[in-house]
């Protein structure tokens, strides 16, 4: 069985001005998982994922990465989180706080130079994560001239290019064009295929049954975990938690009720269409 990458027992946090943000939280991330984090704004699923990542101290509670305890005065320790940072990639909401050098080139160097890499392997490992991403069209230009999905890609070439082990993704799909959405949506998809451990914070329901293979639906105080197939069929769950119904829970919800048996039907919308396709044809 897998070994967890990352355990939380009972985590709360409350900011300085005392607004509660997450109380009594218990969950378990698995290597090699993909594993969706969903909740409405305001439910606490950024202040979540910077606990996971190793960047913010529980106020109470035990976190857990690596299988090493992760507290304030651990964090504050440099040298010792450097052997957990390196293994864990945060890519956050906005991309421009990632973004910060005249070049996309020089931000995705950024990381490995300061890993004491020689410049020989950086400029490799920099010419692989842009060509893996397909952005080696963009690597001599300012952040500022991308697109939303460019800026969005060159986000994730500065942290993979280090090659963690798990990924922490706050609201990916965010502000992207459909077609930008869906390049996005691949990616992830190849990540996962890749064997990382993906973890992504997100309110785009219909992102999920394409990548996900786990949820746990949040709302500060509340958490439900379940298989995607599971919680995204649960209505009521899902309508308390101020969330959307995605599309292929519905069709199934509708062929279910039509006395249809879906448990062989692939839960994700590609697969489902050509699975009902071929029943269709016989």
């Amino acid at each position: 069985m897998p070994s967890p990458v990352i355990e939380l027992h009972n985590v709360s946090y409350t900011y300085p001005d005392g607004t509660e943000a997450l109380k009594n939280i218990t969950a378990k991330i698995f290597e090699g998982e993909s594993v969706a984090i969903a909740g409405p704004n305001g439910a606490g699923k950024s202040t979540l994922l910077l606990i996971m990542g190793g960047l913010l101290a529980p106020s109470s509670g035990e976190v857990k990465i690596f299988g090493k305890k992760i507290d304030g005065k651990m964090i504050s320790n440099v040298k010792k989180m450097y052997e957990v940072r390196k293994k864990m990639g945060i890519v956050f909401q906005d991309p421009d706080v990632q973004l910060f050098s005249s070049t996309v080139h020089d931000d995705v160097a950024f990381g490995p130079i300061h890993l004491g890499m020689s410049m020989d392997e950086v400029e490799s490992k920099v010419s692989d994560t842009l060509k893996f991403l397909g952005l080696e069209h963009v690597a001599e230009k300012h952040p500022y001239e991308l697109s939303g999905g460019e800026k969005r890609k060159a986000a994730i070439a500065t942290v993979l290019v280090s090659s963690p082990d798990v990924l922490l993704l706050d609201e990916p799909t965010a502000d992207l064009d459909p077609k930008s959405r869906k390049e996005f949506v691949e990616l992830l998809k190849k990540l996962k295929d890749g064997g990382k451990t993906i973890v992504i914070a997100t309110h785009d329901m219909e992102m999920l049954p394409e990548i996900a293979e786990k949820i746990f639906v949040i709302d500060r105080e509340n958490i439900t975990e379940g298989n995607l197939r599971d919680v995204l069929m649960d209505e009521k769950l899902l309508e308390e938690a101020n969330l959307d119904v995605p599309l292929v829970a519905r069709l199934f919800k509708m062929l279910e009720s039509s006395g249809l048996n879906c448990d062989e039907i692939p839960f994700n919308t590609d697969g489902a269409i050509e699975k009902i396709r071929n029943m269709v044809n016989g």
